[in-house]
């Protein structure tokens, strides 16, 4: 039986990743890998992204600059998606990842900026006018 933490963290899991991720890594879940998808759920998602002192949308930018950095472009990518379902404007995207590059190499800027506008691209955003 789920814990409290583990359907707080599921339902927060969804709603910024999306239904489609989620049910995707749900349905590779086998022995090896369960107890893990309930650790991340409850202590990421349910404890992490459940605390209220930042927004979801922080969380997001946060996510994004810390991905880029690690070198994370499946994880990276699933959160330009969560960003923008958490309000994150192009604009704000492109600024985060600007100071990436800046402060952690212009390398690691090169791919978030490919990364992301494949997201982009995937989710129909025209990027190629001015951003707002």
């Amino acid at each position: 039986m789920p814990s409290k933490l583990y359907e707080t963290g599921m339902k927060i899991r969804r709603e910024v990743l999306g239904d489609s991720y989620v049910d995707a890594a749900m349905k590779n879940v086998d022995a090896f890998t369960r107890e893990f998808q309930e650790l991340i759920t409850e202590y990421c998602w349910g404890s992490v992204w459940g605390r209220p002192a930042l927004s979801r949308k922080q969380r997001s930018l946060n996510n994004l600059c810390m991905l880029a950095v690690l070198n994370r472009p499946h994880e990276f990518k699933a959160h330009v998606r969560g960003a923008l379902r958490n309000g994150v404007t192009v604009r704000e995207i492109q600024e985060t990842l600007m100071q990436v590059a800046i402060y952690c190499g212009v390398p690691t800027g090169v791919d978030a900026f490919r990364n992301a506008r494949e997201v982009l691209k995937e989710e129909k955003i025209d990027t190629s006018s001015k951003i707002d």
